[in-house]
């Protein structure tokens, strides 16, 4: 007579990112494509400014799909970007008077102190 033992419970997958790294991704491949909108509308400076916001946005996709994929450098640069992203956001509405960005930037603080959480820095690979 044997006695069989229940299986523990099975928990979420190893391989898929927790829902907050979803977010940020698609937070992240948000900012990369109003980026690239921006400067092929001329809403952004053109010239050498131009051509900086087009790589700062190819880095901000490439971290975005990095964390997705839970990959050590996507975090890396996706913790990178929503940090550059806060301060900048900040640095506007203190320096401009400008209140809208003050959700960019309270947005960006949440997702930066989320991604510095044991839970998240654990999951990667």
């Amino acid at each position: 007579m044997s006695i069989s033992r229940p299986n523990p419970p099975a928990g979420p997958p190893r391989n898929l990112p927790l829902p907050g790294m979803a977010a940020i991704s698609l937070w992240m491949l948000a900012l990369s494509m109003i980026g690239v909108a921006g400067v092929l509308t001329h809403h952004y400076p053109g010239g050498a400014i131009g051509v900086s916001i087009l790589i700062l946005s190819t880095f901000f996709a490439i971290g975005a799909l990095g964390l997705i994929r839970s990959r050590r450098w996507g975090w890396s640069l996706s913790l990178g970007a929503v940090f550059l992203s806060m301060c900048f956001a900040f640095y506007s509405l203190f320096r401009y008077h400008e209140p809208q960005w003050i959700v960019m930037g309270l947005v960006n603080l949440v997702f930066f102190l989320y991604l510095v959480r044991t839970e998240v820095v654990g999951r990667l690979r």
